[in-house]
């Protein structure tokens, strides 16, 4: 599921090392096929996807289970960081394999070559432990690398999630179809009271009382069980929504 198109043996990819595959292309224009599937996946599950079939962030989570004496909402300067997942989705994934060319005229992979831990840590990590010549032929990248997977492991100890918050773009691709996919949750004001405990119980310290389709959402299901008053539903979306659906 999430195989590094970044490296040469690799027979497949995860959804974003496609969409860079075809765009560095010399063959094709547009990425159809996986826009099609964003918009399929987005438009059914939105950020399901991330909360529930991701590899990553289920690494992330068990890090973040470990006790440590400092557990923070989130790190300093966080309501900007967000933003940045969005600059990453531009330049790595979209400008960087129009624009950067290797001797052939193949656009390069900048979010799997340059930044993306999970080829790190599910392959990058094992080869060049069981393989001598892949360890002998390692470098600069392999040690850029590893130093953003290092970090992102500790921050993962203190900050629930910092890669799905802060780098994640195919967690912005999926954020943007919360709001308007077929399996969202909703608020029933007749037993809302806005006690604010979603969002305390919330991770991401989403104010699901006033958001309940927040692009954040990873749909974790943490502020439904923590309601003192059922009022949070899940489910697919009905043909009459209330002005809390969004």
């Amino acid at each position: 599921g999430l195989s590094c198109y970044s490296c040469p043996g690799a027979l497949g990819s995860c959804p974003i090392g496609a969409l860079q595959s075809v765009i560095g292309s010399r063959e094709f224009t547009f990425s159809y096929y996986m826009a099609g599937f964003f918009a399929a996946f987005g438009a059914l599950w939105g950020r399901f996807v991330c909360g529930w079939l991701c590899p990553f962030g289920l690494f992330q989570d068990l890090l973040h289970k470990i006790p440590f004496a400092i557990k923070l909402q989130g790190i300093i300067g966080d309501r900007y960081l967000k933003y940045l997942r969005y600059l990453i989705l531009v330049v790595f994934v979209i400008l960087f394999p129009m624009f950067v060319l290797d001797i052939a005229g193949q656009g390069q992979p900048g979010f799997c070559k340059w930044i993306c831990p999970a080829g790190t840590l599910m392959a990058g990590w094992p080869l060049s432990i069981l393989s001598e010549g892949i360890r002998a032929s390692l470098g600069f990248l392999f040690a850029w690398k590893t130093i953003i997977l290092i970090l992102l492991i500790f921050l993962s100890i203190i900050v629930y999630r910092p890669f799905c918050r802060y780098l994640c773009p195919l967690g912005v691709i999926y954020g943007l179809f919360n709001p308007v996919s077929f399996y969202r949750f909703r608020i029933d004001e007749q037993k809302c009271t806005k006690c604010g405990i979603c969002q305390s119980t919330c991770k991401l310290s989403i104010p699901v009382y006033l958001k309940p389709n927040s692009t954040e959402c990873i749909r974790c299901g943490d502020c439904i069980e923590a309601c003192p008053v059922n009022a949070i539903e899940k489910g697919i979306a009905r043909k009459s929504l209330s002005v809390y659906d969004s």
